[in-house]
């Protein structure tokens, strides 16, 4: 295998989710190009000498036009170059990239299903039409002779298998991206205030209100708790809340907005518990891997993914999703009980040393690839 393409809608997510895949590629000799659209941080992949080259992939737009404007550009881009193997990443480069690669007669392709995104948390008549139409387009999409599809989680491998959208020989599952575990090494707590964070992008399916609700809460009863929401607003997502609401949160003092942070490991070293209430649609969220491995307990809800890597009251705490009152009881529990939450803790980083590391993640990956090329 002499080439690797990787297509993800931005490169910030490359870097922070498949940058060891690309490294380790580039050490076996592979030649490495990610594809991705413009103005997502594609510059800094120039510091680990990986090409790149922009496409339009328009976030949000579900359009005719743009996405046979997408698919042309990404065909143009394989007949010329032709790769060994491409690997689509989230939606929009798996369906018009594996459509593409077909016509271009790439001779591997590796689809990666992180989740089902905010397609899986919407409600209603209206968002049973669109999911089922988008599940007819990944069946018709979803069609190369020598392909892999990789799930994070066994949920969505079912809903996939299950739905005849691919087969099961194709379908593969490894556990998320893997976390470093010499990045984030298991340390005590810190002394000082309960501290509770959120750490994700600002969307309302992230459960973000759900957690302001649930700090507005219990600071009745701890007005010492911290409670912080870590992470940046994302406008081109349909969930994204705006400013001015995280602003006004963050002055009434219920909650700190501290916004986008690089330092995740510093943020969790401060933390005491990290929180996720997220509605649904999740892979396997990188940052409860990393919250694992750094001996912090989790609150997170009762999804697919989340579940993947929290067992209630074994290595973490498991909620409803939407109920920011389990939210605020499964917080005093844990505010309430350092016991408690050491034990949680420690199982946690047990389990993620055994199936969650960095270099697992990279071992089965490249076992697919060899799977398709060999």
């Amino acid at each position: 295998m002499n080439s690797i393409f990787f297509v993800v809608n931005e490169a910030w997510f490359f870097l922070s989710h498949r940058l060891p895949l690309a490294l380790e590629a580039q050490k076996r000799g592979c030649r490495v190009k990610v594809i991705c659209r413009a103005n997502s941080g594609e510059e800094r992949l120039a510091k680990y000498n990986i090409e790149y080259e922009l496409v339009d992939i328009e976030r949000g737009s579900a359009g005719l036009i743009s996405e046979l404007r997408l698919l042309r550009q990404l065909h143009k881009i394989y007949k010329t170059d032709k790769p060994d193997l491409v690997h689509h990443i989230t939606s929009k480069p798996v369906i018009c990239g594996t459509i593409a690669a077909r016509i271009a007669s790439v001779p591997a392709v590796v689809n990666a299903i992180p989740g089902r995104g905010f397609v899986a948390n919407r409600r209603g008549f209206v968002a049973r039409i669109r999911k089922f139409l988008i599940d007819r387009v990944y069946q018709l999409a979803l069609a190369h002779k020598n392909m892999a599809v990789v799930f994070q989680n066994r949920d969505d491998a079912d809903e996939f298998v299950g739905g005849g959208l691919v087969r099961s020989s194709e379908s593969h599952l490894i556990r998320g991206a893997g976390v470093n575990l010499a990045e984030y090494p298991c340390l005590p707590e810190l002394d000082g205030p309960i501290t509770f964070s959120l750490i994700s992008r600002m969307l309302k399916d992230k459960g973000v209100r759900e957690f302001v609700e649930a700090a507005r809460e219990i600071r009745k009863e701890h007005s010492d708790w911290i409670f912080q929401l870590v992470g940046g607003i994302d406008k081109g997502n349909p969930s994204s809340l705006d400013e001015a609401t995280l602003l006004a949160w963050d002055k009434s003092g219920v909650v700190q907005w501290i916004g986008h942070s690089d330092e995740i490991a510093s943020v969790l070293q401060k933390s005491h518990v990290v929180c996720l209430p997220s509605y649904g649609g999740e892979g396997i969220p990188k940052v409860l891997l990393e919250a694992s491995a750094s001996g912090r307990v989790i609150i997170t809800t009762d999804i697919s993914g989340c579940r993947e890597l929290v067992r209630d009251s074994v290595n973490g705490l498991l909620i409803p999703p939407r109920d920011s009152h389990a939210l605020a009881n499964a917080m005093r529990t844990l505010g309430n009980d350092a016991s408690l939450r050491h034990r949680l803790s420690a199982a946690a980083r047990t389990k993620t040393e055994a199936l969650f590391s960095v270099e697992d993640v990279i071992a089965d990956t490249f076992l697919v690839y060899e799977g398709l090329v060999n």
